[in-house]
C-alpha cells in the first residue's frame, strides 16, 4: 500500500450529500461550524463562487471544484457580487433538500454535504488537513508565493524532496474525480431507487479522490499556503516514502530517528527538517498519531486488551500506552471503548 492508502485506512470516511442549491445571483449560504467528526464539503457543478473562511484569503471556484471544511469552520460561498443575497425556498426531494432563490443573475449549482468520521479519525484530520481544502477536478490551481518558495527552499538544499510524477497520473486522477461529480450529480437530479445509499457510497470515494488530488497539487489547499502544511505534502516526496512506510506498516517497532533517516539515505536532521516543512511536525509526532490512530481501531473493532493492544501498537508495557493514550484523548483506552458503546 501507499502512504496515502495507509492513511485513509487509519480514517473511514462514509458521507451524505444533504443539500442541492440552484441558485441565480445574488446568493449566499453562510453554514456554521459543524458537528465534531464531520467535514462539511460542497461541490461546485455550474457556475463560479467565493469561498471565505474567517482568518484565510477568499478563494475563487469555479465548475468542478470540490471544497472540503477538514475542521468544520465556519464559512460562507456567495457568488461575489456583494449584493444582498435573494432569500432560499427549500423543498424536501426524495433524496435530498433543494434550495432555490428567485435571483436572475448568473446561475450557480452545488451539491452541499458532509463527510462523517470515526472516532479514530479526529485527531489525524485535524492535526495533518489544513483548516481548508479546494481540489479542482479540471486543472491544477495556482500555488501560492509561500508555497512556492517552500519548494524552492527545497530543491537548494540538494534532495529529492518531491516525486516528479508525470502529468498522465494526474491528468487521470482529475478525470476520475470529474466522473464521480458527473455520476454524483445524475443521482441527485434522477432519483432512482437505492440513489441515496447510492449517493452515500459516492461520498467515500469523492473523499478519497479528493485528497489524492490534493496531493498532487503542490500547496493543495486552492492556493492559500496552508496545504504545504499537510501530510497530503508528503504523498508524492520519494525521498521520504521508506521512513513513512515503515512508520505505517510497522508502529509497533521502537522506531528510532537515526533508524528511519537511515531508510531514507540522509542525516536524522535532513529527516526532521524535511518533514517539518512538509506537515510542520516531527516524525516522532507522525508515528505517535500512527499509533494512536491504530490503537482507536483496536479498541473499537476487537474485543483485546488494553495491554494486547499496547503490544501491537508499539508500547513496552499496558502502563506506559495509557499514559500516553489519555495525553492524546484526555480519556483513557477504557473509557474511549465505552464511550463508543463497545
Amino acid at each position: 500500500m501507499d502512504v496515502l492508502s495507509q492513511w485513509l485506512a487509519l480514517m473511514p470516511v462514509s458521507g451524505r450529500v444533504e443539500t442541492r442549491c440552484h441558485f441565480g445571483a445574488p446568493w449566499r449560504i453562510a453554514p456554521g461550524p459543524a458537528a465534531q467528526l464531520e467535514i462539511p464539503f460542497h461541490v461546485l457543478l455550474e457556475g463560479t463562487a467565493v469561498l471565505e473562511v474567517p482568518g484565510r484569503a477568499p478563494v475563487a471556484l469555479q465548475p468542478g471544484d470540490v471544497v472540503l471544511l477538514p475542521h468544520g469552520d465556519a464559512h460562507r460561498l456567495h457568488d461575489g457580487s456583494g449584493q444582498p443575497p435573494q432569500g432560499a425556498m427549500e423543498r424536501a426531494s426524495t433524496v435530498l433538500t433543494v434550495a432555490e432563490n428567485l435571483g436572475d443573475g448568473p446561475v450557480a449549482d452545488l451539491l452541499c454535504g458532509r463527510f462523517l468520521l470515526s472516532a479514530q479519525s479526529g485527531p489525524m484530520v485535524h492535526q495533518f488537513l489544513p483548516t481548508s481544502l479546494v481540489v479542482s477536478s479540471h486543472r491544477a490551481r495556482r500555488q501560492s508565493n509561500e508555497t512556492d518558495k517552500a519548494a524552492d527552499t527545497a530543491n537548494t538544499e540538494g534532495t529529492d524532496d518531491t516525486d516528479d510524477t508525470d502529468d498522465t497520473d494526474d491528468a487521470a486522477t482529475r478525470q476520475r474525480l470529474a466522473q464521480l461529480i458527473g455520476l454524483m450529480r445524475l443521482e441527485a437530479q434522477e432519483e432512482g431507487p437505492g440513489s441515496e445509499a447510492v449517493i452515500g457510497h459516492l461520498c467515500g470515494a469523492l473523499f478519497s479522490l479528493a485528497l489524492r488530488r490534493a496531493s498532487r497539487q503542490q500547496g493543495g489547499d486552492g492556493g492559500e499556503g496552508e496545504g504545504a502544511k499537510t501530510l497530503l505534502a508528503l504523498a508524492h516526496r520519494t525521498s521520504l516514502q521508506p521512513a513513512l512506510m515503515a512508520m505505517f506498516s510497522q508502529p509497533q517497532r521502537p522506531w528510532t530517528l537515526p533508524e528511519l533517516a537511515a531508510l531514507c539515505h540522509m542525516s536524522r536532521a535532513t529527516l526532521i527538517r524535511h518533514f517539518e516543512t512538509a506537515t510542520g511536525h516531527s516524525p516522532a509526532e507522525l508515528l505517535l498519531q500512527i499509533r494512536m490512530a491504530r490503537a482507536m481501531q483496536r479498541l473499537l473493532q476487537s474485543e483485546r486488551s488494553a495491554a494486547a493492544i499496547a503490544e501491537e501498537v508499539g508500547y513496552q508495557s499496558e502502563a506506559a500506552f495509557q499514559r500516553a493514550f489519555k495525553r492524546h484523548l484526555g480519556i483513557t483506552p477504557a473509557k474511549f471503548r465505552a464511550a463508543q458503546g463497545r
